[in-house]
């Protein structure tokens, strides 16, 4: 199947230090997407070019089929996405955020009056609707940015850590909602996260993002992944440890 959310050879250098190299990744339909690596790894700044902001300085992504650089009003309505700090009004309630997030993803005025209601009870917040956002704890604040992404039930969802500040309750809670995403509207969702045994719950693949490069892939169910995972990481270190000695060296040297 064509994929839905594309990254193909993104490269990124900010402040003149690179943070992504050559970075390819795809999420099919009906696929939950898991990117884990350690801080630093360029997570964040690979969501943040699939969302167009920055553009990359190589390479390109594409979010259903069409180029994020040139993606319209049609495939933006069609997203949901929460980078690392979820954004919110904090002079608007809970409530007044969801409906803003409803009708900027295009839902008529109509829709976007009934929809916030489902997306806060799904995730505990029906008792903090007329609250204003700024005063909520930062799991709340959380779990709002997690509603704003979801109530115009997107097919498409980009979201950075998204178990961030969550109670484990939320934590399951999220893994949920995520799943019956991709059961009932076919959703393609690519997830970053530091929590291994949580994404190899949710995830069907899971990238390993390191350096700004993609260096392998774990399989959810199989047996500790995290020693699966700081293995990759120790291989392309000693991996780029021994490149840059040759090239120190220069050829022809022992």
């Amino acid at each position: 199947m064509p994929a839905v959310i594309a990254a193909d050879r993104i490269t990124k250098s900010l402040g003149g230090l690179p943070v992504l190299d050559g970075v390819s990744l795809d999420v099919g339909p009906a696929e939950i997407h898991a990117l884990v690596g350690l801080n630093g790894a360029g997570k964040t700044t690979l969501m943040r070019i699939l969302l167009g902001m920055p553009a990359p300085d190589r390479g390109s992504g594409s979010l259903a089929g069409v180029p994020v650089s040139g993606a319209g009003a049609r495939t933006w309505s069609r997203l949901g996405q929460m980078l690392e700090a979820p954004f919110a009004y904090p002079e608007l309630t809970v409530r007044e955020n969801v409906y803003s997030s409803a009708r900027l993803h295009g839902m008529g005025r109509k829709d976007a009056g009934s929809a916030p209601e489902a997306a806060l009870n799904s995730l505990g917040l029906e008792e903090y609707a007329a609250r204003r956002a700024g005063t909520l704890s930062l799991g709340n604040r959380q779990r709002l940015g997690l509603a704003a992404a979801l109530v115009h039930r997107p097919t498409m969802l980009v979201l950075d850590e998204p178990g961030n500040a969550l109670d484990p309750r939320g934590v399951i809670v999220l893994r949920q909602l995520l799943q019956d995403a991709c059961r009932a509207s076919g959703a393609a969702i690519l997830v970053s996260s530091h929590h291994l045994d949580e994404v190899a719950r949710m995830a069907g693949r899971i990238s390993v993002l390191h350096r700004g490069r993609v260096i392998g892939n774990l399989q959810p169910g199989t047996v500790d992944l995290e020693r699966q995972f700081f293995d990759r990481v120790l291989r392309a270190d000693q991996q780029r440890s021994d490149e840059q000695r040759s090239a120190a060296q220069g050829p022809g040297q022992p």
